[in-house]
């Protein structure tokens, strides 16, 4: 069964994982440092935060989290099929977990990725370059529109000394 992800950049993480825990009536299902997801079953929803030095604060993308390769197979069929660039990613370390996945564009520039977790891993991991999947309908710099974070520069820390992780698997 798929889970739809929201990942949303955040300027302070201790006080958005409080705001959000009181909201979502649960705990974050994975803390770190910079990072913390949920994984709610009512709504069925994989929601992220995180605070990145120059990142976004917003909406930073939307996805598709799927179980098996066979959902996997499907989405991406579905996104070929968008008449949109695609950008194929692969397997990757995106969130603190090893994935495979693929991100697209919609008209306006709302990103979404597709994507299927294989484990956990130590690290946040690499922020794919978004370039290809500009949108011609995107107007740039309007207001209102959270636009696409860049990558952090290493040399960021974040002020938050959250709890190491509690275990999951799932990106973002």
């Amino acid at each position: 069964m798929k889970r739809f992800h929201v990942h949303v950049g955040v300027a302070d993480l201790d006080a958005s994982i409080a705001f959000y825990s009181g909201l979502f009536g649960s705990e974050p299902a994975v803390t770190k440092a910079d990072y913390a997801k949920w994984m709610l079953d009512d709504p069925r929803i994989n929601f992220a935060i995180s605070q990145k030095c120059g990142a976004a604060k917003g909406i930073e993308h939307l996805g598709m989290q799927v179980e098996d390769q066979a959902e996997l197979a499907e989405v991406y069929g579905r996104l070929k099929a968008a008449n949109r660039p695609v950008l194929e990613e692969g397997a990757t370390t995106c969130c603190y977990a090893q994935s495979e996945k693929s991100w697209i564009a919609d008209p306006d520039g709302v990103v979404w990725e597709a994507f299927l977790t294989n484990g956990d891993s130590t690290v946040y991991g690499d922020s794919p370059d978004f370039a290809a999947l500009a949108s011609s309908n995107a107007a740039a710099g309007a207001c209102c529109a959270p636009q696409m974070a860049a990558p952090a520069p290493s040399s960021c820390a974040p002020s938050s000394s959250s709890p190491p992780s509690s275990s999951s698997s799932s990106c973002c």
